[in-house]
């Protein structure tokens, strides 16, 4: 046990290092993104999208009162595909995370990795332990204001509203974040990002978003809870190995059957998930799911009793934000329709 537990305070104090590394390198490569505009050898491509980012930026502040700091006024060019690959685990037979905890964020369903190299690492690891694992890249992420966060090189393959509705998401968890709640922290910005991103297309003369992709995500992520929660009662059901293995792979393939029903009778022309059907399912694959969106119809609703005023319902947020666990859940389900 002894040995155990240096072992895992090493690979801790290793991880910190790591992510302190990977942070520095992004800090000492910014650069202003006016001077990276005004510069003759900028790619014309990547002047557009700064040039939108930072209209995106000052919106964000002037109209939805987001901080007004530093953040998203500088440059990175990466040289990858990703900022950051997030690495997701969880038992065998459980649908529940494993979580890590941090001294900031408190814990969260996930570990991060500034090397991909060191994701796979970790993931190999966690599968030679006999979880289930997968890894992801992402292309930006928040420091909570503890440094002035980048636009990103990766963030610029985006669309417009992409990149807009990022800046709003992850400046939306620089004003409010509870540590150790993603799904609070997920849906609030998920939430700013959404309307946010309505009314910054509204200031633009832009029509609102086409309602079907929203519909086929939302249909989807029900599919895929669904299969979570079918997953659950399976091994809450017990069994050896052999029998929980046997109702896992028979719950996945129903829901293949149930997702390829679903999307030739609705979206008969809209493939965009069968990939992800198709490649093997597991238990962490499925964590990501609902965590960003499970309480948003809830801040919906009191962004509606707040009047649609900003910064009263920030008061409302901050006071749901005060609250213990307990009474937090209660109050979030009284507001969901």
């Amino acid at each position: 046990m002894a040995a155990g537990l240096l072992l895992g305070a090493c690979r801790t104090v290793g991880y910190y290092a790591h992510v302190a590394h990977g942070q520095a390198s992004l800090v000492t490569s910014q650069r202003e993104v006016a001077k990276v505009v005004a510069d003759p050898k900028t790619d014309p491509h990547v002047v557009a999208r700064l040039e939108l980012s930072q209209r995106a930026r000052r919106f964000a502040s002037d109209a939805l009162g987001l901080p007004d700091n530093r953040s998203y006024t500088s440059y990175v060019e990466l040289h990858r595909s990703f900022v950051v690959w997030n690495v997701f685990a969880a038992p065998r037979f459980s649908v529940d995370p494993i979580s890590y905890c941090f001294l900031v964020a408190g814990c969260v369903a996930y570990r991060g990795y500034f090397d991909e190299s060191k994701a796979r690492a970790e993931a190999k690891r966690l599968e030679a332990q006999g979880d289930d694992v997968s890894v992801g890249g992402v292309s930006a992420y928040s420091t909570l204001g503890w440094f002035s966060d980048p636009i990103l090189s990766s963030m610029l393959r985006w669309d417009d509203d992409e990149l807009a509705g990022t800046i709003f998401h992850e400046l939306a968890h620089q004003l409010i974040y509870v540590k150790g709640d993603s799904a609070f922290n997920e849906s609030f910005a998920s939430f700013v990002q959404e309307e946010g991103l309505r009314q910054w297309r509204a200031s633009r003369g832009l029509p609102m978003v086409e309602p079907d992709a929203q519909a086929m995500s939302d249909g989807f992520t029900r599919l895929v809870l669904d299969l979570r929660d079918r997953l659950r009662k399976a091994y809450s059901a017990g069994g050896d190995a052999e029998h929980l293995q046997a109702s896992k792979d028979r719950e996945i393939e129903q829901f293949r059957e149930r997702y390829r029903d679903w999307q030739s009778g609705q979206w008969p022309n809209d493939h965009r998930y069968d990939g992800w059907v198709k490649a093997p399912i597991n238990n962490a694959r499925l964590v990501p799911f609902g965590l960003y969106d499970g309480w948003k119809p809830a801040f919906a609703r009191l962004f509606e009793q707040s009047g649609k005023q900003w910064h009263a319902f920030y008061d409302r947020v901050r006071h749901l934000a005060s609250l213990p666990v307990d009474q937090r859940l209660t109050e979030l389900k009284a507001l969901m329709p």
